[in-house]
């Protein structure tokens, strides 16, 4: 495993316990965020980085019985969390790596991807492995409960030009990695990028 795969593992495993005891008040904006993304029954979603699993209830309603729901995350301690939050339920976890995943070329609907970017070793190639499991037409969803200024001052830093997430950056960065961005939020109670999947 990777230096980089190392750090995120020990970053994630230290807070896996009680990653959602700290934020309790998140499930609305994820609900909000998956609406946006108009999944329809039978959709096929992965969630990747999916962490405790928050988004996947919600995902789980979108596509209904007939969907398919998957949620993959790097880290043990924190699909552990999500079964033991019950959230294996709403959709099939996977251990695995978002740079390298275990799934078919174009067999994939939607991908959602809360609080991922900023833990991608190497955004641009890890956008094109997201791209190659999504159909041509496919959409991706970058989301996160809070904007990047009320992230950043949470974490008592300031917002930099390089932030990959501002709209400056992120266009490009979906552009060179095969993904059209067709909207972009950022303001204190959320963070949503959508991009489409171009053939």
């Amino acid at each position: 495993m990777s230096n980089d795969h190392t750090q995120v593992q020990a970053f994630f495993t230290a807070r896996a316990a009680d990653w959602d005891s700290r934020f309790p008040d998140d499930g609305p904006a994820y609900q909000a965020a998956v609406d946006e993304l108009g999944l329809r029954p039978g959709s096929r979603v992965l969630d990747a980085g999916c962490g405790t699993g928050r988004a996947l209830p919600a995902l789980r309603g979108a596509v209904g019985t007939s969907g398919v729901v998957l949620g993959a995350d790097l880290t043990p301690a924190m699909l552990r969390a999500a079964r033991e939050a019950g959230r294996d339920r709403a959709g099939q976890l996977l251990l695995a790596d978002v740079a390298r995943l275990p799934l078919l070329t174009e067999s994939l609907d939607a991908v959602f991807g809360a609080g991922l970017i900023a833990h991608l070793p190497h955004p641009a190639e890890n956008l094109r492995e997201l791209r190659r499991v999504v159909r041509p037409g496919g959409l991706l969803a970058l989301f996160h409960p809070i904007g990047r200024a009320a992230l950043a001052a949470r974490q008592g830093r300031r917002i930099t030009p390089d932030d990959l997430r501002a709209e400056a950056n992120l266009g490009p960065l979906f552009a060179g990695s095969g993904w059209h961005m067709t909207s972009y939020v950022d303001e204190d109670a959320r963070f949503l990028a959508l991009a489409v999947r171009e053939g």
